[in-house]
């Protein structure tokens, strides 16, 4: 009888495991409380290897994924970008950060903008409703999640925003602000902003094109694209923030800029050496610029 029993318990249990693989059991994905699937947050491998080719191609000049996890940036975090431009670093953002996260962009005022001096009228006009025009745009960016996109205009922080950010991002996006800062204080109104919308110990990661400290004032001024490593440093520390720390991740020794030489010689842009193919193939072997890589911090509430 004992023999009997067993026998029939194998065959039972031989019964529920068909149709599955060995050593798998049959589960369902996981609902939410409205009885719809829930989506799985992708890995930041995940985000970068669906990347497209021309954007993975950049990852040796750009390390992404180095940077974040130095910045500690993770799903779920509400992030001001500043310059988000077209969106190379949106694109991996707003699917890693996922639904529970933010994005929030942040550009120039349209008075800046016009000291370039070849913006159009009509230029300077779109970039008038690009609060709006913006997020639209990016929200296009992502079917992967559903993450809240906003924009400001640097020195307009909306109050609704004030200390609602876990992370500010500042990707090679200073240059122009110090540039300009004597002819309408840029720099100091987007720190401000940047401090303005950090919560209580919130970070601000900076990726700057970085000159050497022995190099003369003159050339580390933004016009060429350069600043120094301890200017950045001291701006950011008159803003409030507590430097942390500097990682080499997105150092380049190869890139050393002489008298007249501007950071858009080099790859991407290569300005000046298009239609020449010898200096383009030099700037090529340069590469990238040289970048610094700081993480500073918003003090914490006491």
């Amino acid at each position: 009888m004992r023999i009997l029993s067993a026998l029939l318990a194998s065959l039972l249990l031989l019964g529920c495991t068909d149709n599955q693989p060995s050593g798998t059991t049959e589960t369902s994905a996981p609902e939410q409380s409205d009885g719809s699937a829930m989506t799985t947050q992708p890995s930041l491998s995940d985000v970068l290897a669906a990347q497209p080719e021309q954007t993975q191609a950049r990852y040796v000049h750009r390390h992404p994924a180095q940077t974040l996890e130095f910045f500690g940036i993770e799903p779920g975090m509400t992030v001001m970008e500043a310059l988000p431009g077209g969106g190379w670093y949106s694109k991996i953002l707003l699917p890693y950060l996922g639904d529970e996260g933010a994005l929030i962009g942040a550009n120039y005022t349209t008075s800046m903008r016009r000291l370039f001096g070849f913006y159009t009228e009509e230029q300077l006009q779109q970039g008038e409703t690009w609060t709006t025009d913006w997020p639209a745009k990016a929200a296009a960016w992502t079917q992967e999640a559903n993450t809240p996109v906003s924009g400001f205009i640097f020195g307009s922080l909306p109050q609704n925003m004030t200390e609602s950010a876990d992370a500010v991002m500042f990707i090679r996006a200073l240059h122009n602000l110090a540039r300009f800062e004597d002819q309408g204080g840029f720099l100091t109104a987007a720190l401000n902003d940047a401090y303005n919308i950090l919560k209580p110990g919130g970070v601000v990661g900076v990726v700057q094109h970085a000159i050497a400290e022995t190099a003369p004032d003159d050339w580390a001024k933004g016009n060429r694209g350069y600043l120094k490593q301890s200017f950045v440093i001291a701006q950011m520390e008159q803003a409030g923030f507590i430097f942390e720390e500097a990682s080499a991740i997105n150092a380049n020794p190869k890139d050393q800029p002489q008298d007249g030489d501007v950071v858009w010689r080099l790859p991407p842009v290569l300005s000046g050496s298009k239609d020449n193919p010898d200096q383009a193939a030099m700037m090529q072997t340069i590469g990238e610029s040289n970048r610094m890589t700081l993480r500073f911090r918003k003090p914490s509430a006491s």
